[in-house]
């Protein structure tokens, strides 16, 4: 497998990332919260683009992945930043975002700084907000833990089952970027997929997103027997056809 690039930042951190070349609009993804560009949503386009011809970017954020920094020490700020600048210094031409999870709310904030560069969205289980409701669900034990040494550690049912770790700079900076609070000024067309069985985002917020968004050219797509990941065969075609439709609007 081809190694990663890195983009280097003013500070001197390194985001990892890979680049497609290929006709446009091209698709930049936006991964959830301690998640990587190695997910089957990010490999399952990265293979659709090259089968098309179509750019395709995929990147880790700092801290994740195979970026410099600590995941405990990010925000979704930085996450922001991160975002545009490959967005800006990575792609080229008009963009289509898809973000699953946090990349979600993050492609939202990217939309309202580069409404210009854009064709559209595509959310999956789409978690803008959610460090409120994270610090609102912390329990008495892990509140004590973010008190004492300024990060806590949640359980993680995926992957190997080892904690995951949350810094307290990420749940309160979280509030300056808040969007469901009132009308979100973004006017571009918006595809939302999100599982019912989704065990930690609720459907019910992506109904709100919906409601929330400017754009009268927005669409939610609910499945049944969704959960978080939406990273089954059938979930990963169904990514496939919502992004081919709506790459020819």
């Amino acid at each position: 497998m081809e190694q990663p690039r890195f983009l280097t930042l003013p500070d001197g951190s390194r985001l990892a990332y890979r680049h497609v070349a290929g006709t446009v609009p091209g698709i930049l993804f936006c991964s959830g919260f301690n998640s990587d560009m190695q997910g089957n949503k990010a490999l399952a386009l990265d293979a659709w683009c090259r089968e098309q011809g179509r750019q395709f970017t995929r990147f880790d954020y700092y801290g994740h992945g195979s970026s410099s920094g600590r995941v405990e020490d990010g925000c979704i700020g930085r996450w922001r930043d991160d975002t545009l600048a490959v967005l800006d210094r990575v792609t080229s031409g008009t963009q289509l975002l898809v973000g699953s999870s946090m990349g979600g709310w993050l492609m939202l904030l990217v939309a309202l700084a580069r409404p210009e560069r854009l064709c559209g969205l595509v959310g999956l289980a789409a978690a803008p907000d959610f460090t409120e409701r994270l610090a609102a669900d912390l329990t008495a034990r892990q509140r004590q833990q973010l008190a004492a040494t300024g990060y806590a550690d949640l359980p993680n049912c995926y992957d190997d089952g080892q904690p995951y770790r949350i810094g307290r700079h990420m749940l309160e900076e979280g509030a300056a970027h808040l969007l469901l609070e009132d009308r979100i000024p973004v006017h571009l067309p918006v595809r939302l997929i999100h599982g019912q069985r989704d065990e930690d985002v609720p459907w019910q917020l992506s109904l709100a997103l919906a409601e929330r968004l400017g754009s009268d050219d927005v669409e939610l797509q609910l499945v049944k027997n969704g959960d978080h990941r939406l990273s089954e065969p059938a979930d990963l075609q169904r990514l496939r056809d919502t992004v081919q439709r709506l790459l020819a609007v």
